[in-house]
């Protein structure tokens, strides 16, 4: 007989009368806009996930360099998400959820109309198209006076650069753009009918004067753009934008009137859901990309590589967090362009192909027999923050195989995650742990070979506490009252389920292999920056 769901007062139970989950007085729902899959959780005042559910993006690649996504789609994930989360959860359930907050990829560029119709498909960090832009910004209001206005290293993947090449190359939809959001915000829209942003993208744009925390306008000057009118107007990732309104809650199963937040970035969403709330911890949310974290007592300098930023965690006032492009989308290149054997094999014998590859892995030694790989598939962020880095394999010979290729994959960008660590330790930071989340932490071969890099313990968490919709269930929570003492609910809740040791015979190797990956790119900058303007010309 089937178990029918039944939803009481008091308890979640089957029509056994096996009780499922007891009903508590309070939940928040988080959810992350990523770039590969949408997720979402409705989280209860105990720390349990009572629903979850998942959907998955479309990249769209319209031309060399490009890179966008369709709001549209998100929506409709996202409509389907929440319908799958509330029936799941049940009308108690629902009824007493008490805020939302929504995290996303960072940074994008959605220009929309005054009806908050999507003029375009959204421009994501991952698009490089702008990089003449870019340059002429630089030139305009000089790199070193930008640097000191937007606090951190100038990229294409930021915005200033994102919108110049708007306004330049599709002027009409320009000229009918009322308000540019990020991912995070268009959401916010469709739930409450307002248009915001939340601080922590903004500092992220580039286009935020660190100082004042006001849209900049030495970059709005250099743009001829009105950031002020063309931009909302920056609010903390807690405040409270607006309510679900009427019309949404009838197309997501929700209620109307539940609290909606700013958001933030799926970058300060991560730090929450790794349970970084301490002075010394390091993380990684490890998934398409990763996102590292470091904790700090006090300011970096502005001109430095990677730079901190204010944390709203009592016990860990500022924080390093730096992305790097390409880590987990390092192996799923690898499957996609090499990995058919791997693929066939593992659909054979009915196993996963990433454990598969794990074993492969640890068929090579220790420095792939002499394997090197750069991850900067797309460019590298931090610390590097350049776009004419490329993607490379350097030590190839007749003795070379496959499982050497699979394991310097994990060892590079292991060596990628280092060379973060080292960055930040040069600003006074001095990690001690190194805790992963993601869908990276599910690989224990890359996680052994991280810790043996990095020469320090790594916490693998539990998948659910671990994930970033955790983390936007935590802010949220905190604001609405759910999680009253914040650094408390994250030690409380975010629990590791594995630690790993460094391997003392892979440190000492991988000590002596480190050097090589930071100079050979060294010696090998000038001639990708020329390789680049060489193919640009074609």
């Amino acid at each position: 007989m089937k178990k029918e769901i039944v939803y009481n007062r008091d308890y979640i139970q089957n029509n056994q009368g096996e009780v499922l989950m007891k009903t508590e007085n309070n939940y928040v729902i988080g959810m992350d806009l990523g770039t590969t899959n949408i997720k979402a959780i409705i989280l209860s005042e105990s720390g349990k996930v009572a629903a979850s559910a998942s959907r998955a993006n479309d990249l769209i690649l319209p031309g060399a360099n490009m890179a966008e996504q369709n709001a549209d789609q998100w929506w409709t994930n996202i409509v389907s998400i929440l319908k799958d989360i509330t029936a799941s959860a049940g009308t108690e359930v629902v009824n007493r959820i008490r805020g939302i907050c929504i995290s996303s990829h960072t940074v994008t560029m959605l220009p929309v109309d005054i009806n908050g119709v999507p003029l375009r498909n959204a421009i994501i960090w991952m698009d490089n198209r702008s990089s003449q832009q870019l340059n002429y910004i630089l030139d305009k209001v000089g790199k070193k006076k930008f640097t000191s206005i937007v606090g951190g290293q100038p990229d294409v993947a930021f915005l200033p650069n994102k919108l110049l090449w708007f306004k330049q190359n599709e002027p009409e939809l320009f000229d009918k753009t009322y308000k540019v959001l990020q991912a995070n915000s268009y959401v916010n829209y469709k739930l409450t009918g307002n248009m915001s942003a939340d601080v922590d993208q903004a500092v992220r744009s580039q286009c935020l004067d660190i100082k004042t925390l006001k849209w900049s306008k030495e970059i709005s000057k250099a743009l001829d753009i009105n950031l002020v009118e063309i931009m909302p107007e920056p609010l903390p990732v807690d405040e409270i934008i607006g309510t679900v309104t009427e019309s949404a809650a009838k197309e997501t199963g929700l209620v109307t009137g539940i609290p909606v937040v700013a958001g933030a970035c799926d970058a300060m969403a991560s730090m929450y859901a790794a349970g970084i709330s301490q002075i010394g911890q390091a993380g990684e949310s490890s998934g398409t990309t990763s996102l590292v974290f470091i904790g700090h007592s006090k300011a970096s300098a502005t001109d430095i590589p990677i730079v901190t930023k204010p944390c709203a965690i009592e016990t860990m006032p500022y924080v390093f967090d730096a992305p790097v492009n390409t880590s987990g989308a390092s192996i799923k290149w690898y499957l996609d362009t090499l990995g058919k054997e791997e693929k066939d094999f593992a659909d054979e014998n009915n196993e996963n192909v990433y454990s598969y590859l794990n074993k492969i892995a640890l068929e090579s030694p220790v420095g792939s027999n002499g394997l090197l790989y750069f991850p900067y598939l797309v460019g590298e962020r931090a610390p590097l923050w350049n776009t004419h880095s490329k993607g490379m394999f350097i030590g190839m010979s007749l003795n070379s195989t496959k499982r050497d290729f699979i394991r310097s994959i994990f060892e590079g960008t292991a060596f990628a995650l280092r060379h973060v660590i080292e960055t930040v330790k040069e600003s006074g930071a001095d990690p001690k742990t190194f805790r992963i989340t993601g869908g990276g932490a599910k690989s224990r071969t890359w996680s052994q070979i991280k810790a043996s890099v990095l020469n320090m313990p790594v916490h693998i968490l539990d998948e659910d506490s671990g994930d970033v919709p955790f983390g936007a269930a935590l802010i949220v929570g905190h604001k609405v009252g759910v999680f009253p003492d914040l650094a408390e609910a994250i030690d409380k809740f975010v629990k590791a389920k594995e630690i790993i040791e460094p391997n003392s015979e892979w440190v000492e190797k991988y000590n002596k292999l480190y050097p090589f990956y930071i100079n050979m790119y060294k010696h090998l900058d000038s001639d990708l920056i020329q390789l680049e303007e060489t193919m640009k010309s074609f």
